[in-house]
């Protein structure tokens, strides 16, 4: 191993020390974009619905799908966000460890109390928590777009735009409650107790088992594909890019190879915690996630706090905007579009990727990690990105800081600038947040891309080895290059994962509907049996 390791950087090096020089990377991104622009072209066609608005399709299919399912589900959105939260608190942790009937079956009280020393260890499969597998979703969703994609939306948008934002978000909420209960469903536990799902499992064994199994594994294969050209480009050499790109203007560093060591340095974390698999993953996300959203939203409530006499006219802004548009391009639609579109984008409900993270839950029961999923994108996208919304309309009346219906280039900028006007020197705490998205991001996406590579590639270490130094390589590559159309064509694969998803869930739609059904079913049965006299056997499991 070590033999091909030292060849595969052997062969690199020289690539990135062509790629390094300015004029030899405008020459690979252009030789690339000759090749791929039709693909990114293709994933990213607008629909023309007039001279003045044009509708991406695959938001089309995002949101449509995410309408469909809050239907299907009766508001599942709404109705089971309580119950996502006493999940996550463990409330029901003893009947997804051991099943409802185990514990609160027809048993007679004498029998209750010797269960714990006699119930046989039938636990649940998985690797995480509810909350672990939360968080290691949550950090590859919550990251730059909740900075920067945000700054830009309200740019060419306006403060109407933040209303659409947060209905994208609340109907991702069902889409995520879908296939991530698919996710569990349908995935497999090795030998070993590691487990491997997604939505290459559920394409092809659920879509097999309604006699469709050619389809399913045409689509498996296909997302697996784009998962993982989605995990070395989105989900790495752009994060990558990024939090280098923050790191050397914070400190200064330009001209010098800061980039370099950065890269390196970044590279050699990520490889500690990805070797490790899931498990390492999601201990570092448990903590990393709620410390940073917490910063984040901290500093959003200060400066909420310090301008309290300018919230009101802010909603009232945003009220307005969304439904009138008045002074942007492309009027209502405009507004409602660009609302829709950075809320669908940054919580990446639909695109099936949450899905591999909260497969490897433990949980006898599906639905329970469905009903925690659907948690994200609220977290993400009507929080987070609303808080963002608000701080830039807010410090906007009195500093100027952005002219709706301009687009801005630099997003993280703007949100800097925003913050800053309150908080000075709030720019620094927002770049050591952008690196800290960067790196939780990065983690989480190298599992994404692992799954898929191993479902192409076979199981095995050696397989999941190869995988993880091409992915820490990358990081190195990511931080030293700028390749504009080689990111282009990585986010096309990640929304291309939409196409395959999206029509594996919809077909699969009744089996989460039972999977459902029976989970609360088990609730049920423990509240019955505690109502009866029974005792609550989570303060002993």
């Amino acid at each position: 191993m070590k033999k091909y390791l030292l060849s595969l950087i052997t062969f690199l090096i020289p690539i990135i020390t062509f790629a390094q020089d300015t004029t030899a990377s405008e020459k690979v991104d252009e030789i690339f974009q000759k090749y791929t622009g039709w693909f990114v072209e293709l994933i990213f066609y607008e629909i023309p619905f007039s001279e003045s608005f044009q509708i991406p399709w695959v938001l089309i299919v995002l949101i449509g799908g995410a309408f469909y399912f809050t239907i299907y589900f009766k508001l599942i959105n709404f109705t089971g966000f309580g119950t996502a939260i006493r999940v996550v608190r463990g409330k029901y942790e003893d009947i997804e460890k051991h099943g409802a009937d185990t514990l609160y079956g027809d048993v007679t009280p004498n029998e209750q109390e010797n269960l714990i020393e006699t119930i046989r260890d039938d636990s649940a499969d998985g690797e995480v928590s509810h909350f672990q597998a939360l968080t290691a979703a949550l950090s590859a969703t919550v990251g730059l777009g909740n900075i920067a994609g945000v700054a830009v939306a309200l740019s060419i948008g306006g403060p109407g735009a933040t209303f659409w934002m947060i209905v994208a978000g609340l109907l991702g909420m069902a889409s995520k409650f879908a296939e991530c209960t698919l996710g569990v469903k349908f995935r497999d536990v090795g030998p070993d107790g590691t487990v491997y799902g997604g939505p290459m499992y559920y394409l092809k064994k659920g879509l097999g088992q309604k006699g469709m199994g050619g389809l399913g594994k045409v689509l498996a294969i296909l997302f697996a594909i784009f998962v993982i050209g989605g995990s070395f480009g989105g989900g790495n050499m752009f994060q990558a890019n990024q939090a280098a790109a923050q790191f050397v203007q914070l400190f200064e560093l330009q001209g010098t190879n800061a980039a370099i060591w950065f890269g390196i340095a970044m590279a050699i974390i990520v490889a500690v915690v990805i070797i490790g698999g899931i498990k390492r993953i999601a201990k570092v996300t448990e903590k990393i996630v709620p410390f940073m959203a917490g910063i984040y939203v901290l500093g959003a409530l200060i400066i909420l706090a310090a301008n309290y006499h300018h919230i009101g006219d802010a909603f009232a802004l945003i009220f307005e905007g969304a439904f009138s548009g008045l002074g942007i391009a492309g009027g209502l639609v405009g507004v409602m579009i660009q609302g829709i579109r950075r809320g669908a984008f940054s919580n990446e409900a639909g695109v099936g990727s949450a899905a591999i993270a909260h497969s490897a839950v433990r949980t006898k029961y599906p639905a329970s990690e469905g009903i925690v999923a659907l948690l994200e994108p609220f977290i993400d996208t009507v929080v987070i990105c609303t808080m963002t919304a608000l701080v830039i309309v807010i410090t906007n009346f009195d500093n100027n800081i952005i002219q709706y219906g301009v687009e801005v280039k630099e997003g993280v900028e703007l949100t800097a600038t925003a913050f800053d006007s309150v908080i000075p020197h709030f720019s620094v705490v927002l770049t050591v947040a952008v690196i800290l998205f960067a790196f939780s991001t990065m983690i989480s996406w190298s599992y994404y891309g692992m799954q898929g590579w191993v479902y192409l590639f076979g199981r095995g270490k050696v397989t999941e080895l190869i995988y993880k130094l091409l992915f820490c390589i990358f990081i190195w590559v990511g931080s030293v290059i700028s390749l504009g159309s080689v990111i282009n064509f990585s986010d096309a694969m990640i929304f291309a994962m939409v196409v395959p998803n999206i029509i594996g869930v919809i077909l699969l739609t009744p089996v989460v509907r039972k999977e459902l059904k029976r989970y609360m079913t088990a609730i049920r049965t423990k509240h019955e049996a505690i109502d009866d006299g029974l005792e609550d056997m989570s303060k002993h499991l």
